[in-house]
């Protein structure tokens, strides 16, 4: 029976994280299926999807993760998932909704709070804070990649993204 597992693991950056990330997933002789990985400050994270059918598979898996943070100095926690495939019925449609504007407190938590208010599901949510060259003002952008049930109204979201784009005084569009 194949085992799903969900890993995140996070590091110093330096070259070879990820290399020895995949060698025990291949050692167990696991199948990487899904990722996200990216440098966070001056650290390395991983978060990944695997399966695998090995007998004693979690146990071999948190074995080995506990000598990469011995060894290493990264750090993993594994959990397995009673995974099943979601449900690609119609009924759904993806959307991009992108924010950006000066950095504050609460962009991320009033935009995915407007969102769970209409049952719409965030499938990624990319952010980043830069600097404005000339000024040096903070400033946040963000990604959301979100599925939208057809019972929402798109004229009344529209309308909600519109009302805290000027709440938070940031630009948001629905793509």
């Amino acid at each position: 029976m194949e085992n799903k597992f969900i890993m995140t693991a996070f590091g110093k950056d330096r070259p070879g994280i990820v290399a020895e990330i995949a060698e025990i997933i291949f050692e167990n002789k696991c199948n990487l299926e899904d990722s996200s990985m990216g440098r966070l400050a001056d650290e390395f994270t991983l978060i990944l999807l695997l399966a695998g059918n090995e007998e004693d598979l979690q146990e071999k898996l948190s074995r080995d993760c506990k000598r990469l943070e011995r060894e290493k100095d990264i750090f993993v926690f594994i959990r397995p998932l009673d995974y099943h495939q979601p449900d690609t019925k119609n009924g759904n449609s993806y959307s991009t909704i992108e924010v950006e504007g000066i950095d504050q407190a609460g962009i991320v938590y009033k935009v995915s709070k407007l969102l769970a208010d209409h049952n719409i599901n965030i499938e990624t949510l990319k952010s980043r804070k830069k600097f404005s060259p000339n000024s040096g003002t903070a400033l946040y952008s963000m990604e959301i990649k979100a599925k939208i049930p057809d019972t929402v109204s798109m004229e009344a979201f529209d309308e909600k993204l519109d009302s805290l784009a000027n709440e938070l005084n940031v630009d948001i569009s629905l793509k």
